[in-house]
């Protein structure tokens, strides 16, 4: 498959500013549990980012959210995003919305597995759609988001994401890099089992 034949079924990549490499961004009004956790003030979801901003100020980019999530079902999704990442270094999974349904998680693998010289960091709030963690591929990091501002990561999964509003506990440098990663690659990197984020 071509990448002009894998676009008319995937719809565009979003390319930040802040990340080393493309993502794939769907609407957060379809986020299941984030529906949930953004109306709770002490979760990281509340006063959520992906509802507010460019993505609600322009409607060709919530337009173009909604047919990425409806691509999602065409039998040949896999192999298009497969076809348009393969020779990234470095992918992320939603940089708005989440996973959908343990059959997106699954198509999401596959997707891993056929581009094994991708690194791929997925974070996610669905719970119920992690798959068994022998079935992670070596190139894909499933970082679980926690439910609760300055709350502990948990014991559900091996790899973790926080939010903090305490001085001196975020993790992430990208604040003191102008809101980039640069050169850090810590979310994508098995080693590196929590991540914390400062609340924005």
């Amino acid at each position: 498959m071509k990448i002009k034949e894998a676009l008319k079924i995937t719809d565009s990549f979003t390319r930040t500013s802040k990340m080393p490499g493309l993502s794939y961004s769907l609407p957060a009004w379809a986020c299941q549990t984030g529906s949930k956790l953004r109306l709770v003030k002490t979760s990281p979801c509340y006063g959520c980012y992906a509802l507010k901003g460019n993505y609600t100020r322009y409607p060709a980019i919530k337009a173009a959210q909604y047919r990425r999530l409806d691509a999602i079902t065409h039998p040949l999704w896999v192999e298009a995003m497969a076809t348009k990442i393969r020779g990234q270094k470095w992918f992320r999974w939603h940089d708005a919305g989440d996973v959908q349904s343990v059959e997106h998680m699954k198509k999401i693998i596959e997707i891993c597995k056929l581009t094994p010289n991708t690194k791929h960091w997925l974070p996610t709030q669905e719970r119920q759609y992690l798959p068994a963690p022998e079935e992670v591929p070596e190139n894909l990091i499933i970082r679980l988001s926690a439910s609760k501002v300055d709350g502990n990561p948990g014991n559900a999964w091996e790899h973790s994401s926080t939010v903090t509003t305490e001085e001196g506990k975020r993790t992430c440098p990208a604040p003191d890099q102008g809101g980039a990663c640069k050169d850090c690659r810590a979310c994508w990197n098995k080693e590196v089992k929590n991540i914390t984020y400062g609340k924005h």
